[in-house]
């Protein structure tokens, strides 16, 4: 579930508790989370609605003006049905912490190593630490950049990009990844 700008500091804010999407099946669940950029949400509840029992209040809490607002919104797709999600601000995201925690011991570089060694294994080919030198190389590499200089298929290599996101050892950027402080502790100890 992806969040413009203005929501996202709506949630931030704590004014935003509530999203409407228009979905073939949901993609979140009762006391599920989500990720967001402005931190973890608890998900309290999923539920379909008509989308004429949408009030005005209902809409400012998802970020619109208004009903009329949010309707407009909602009809960019028209497939699915209309669901109602209320969800608070559990936390920050807890990989901002772990890309932070540069200072790694033998047992954590060990348990780094399995990992990565497990990620290149299910790929059937060493990716991680190629694709970790070359992002260290340039913050802002793209993962064009980084399929064409590996050669794998630019939307597989982002899922396994995802993969070194949750190890703490890369961040995104608008345009790009970095390491983060995690992820040059990693390579600059071996």
């Amino acid at each position: 579930m992806l969040f413009r700008q203005n929501v996202l500091a709506g949630i931030a804010s704590g004014d935003v508790t509530l999203a409407f999407r228009r979905w073939t099946k949901p993609t979140v669940k009762d006391g599920g989370s989500l990720r967001t950029a402005v931190g973890v949400l608890a998900i309290d509840a999923v539920d379909e609605i008509d989308e004429g029992a949408i009030t005005d209040s209902d809409a400012r809490k998802a970020g619109f003006a208004d009903r009329a607002a949010l309707a407009k919104e909602l009809t960019a797709r028209t497939e699915g049905r209309c669901y109602r999600i209320a969800f608070h601000r559990a936390g920050d995201d807890p990989r901002i912490a772990l890309r932070e925690a540069a200072d790694l011991d033998g047992e954590g570089r060990a348990e780094i190593d399995r990992k990565l060694a497990r990620f290149d294994d299910s790929a059937g080919m060493g990716w991680t630490r190629p694709v970790l030198q070359l992002i260290a190389v340039r913050d802002g590499t793209t993962a064009a950049e980084l399929s064409a200089a590996i050669g794998m298929e630019k939307l597989k290599l982002k899922a396994r990009i995802r993969k070194l996101k949750e190890l703490g050892l890369t961040e995104s950027l608008d345009v790009g990844y970095r390491l983060s402080g995690r992820g040059r502790a990693y390579l600059d100890g071996e």
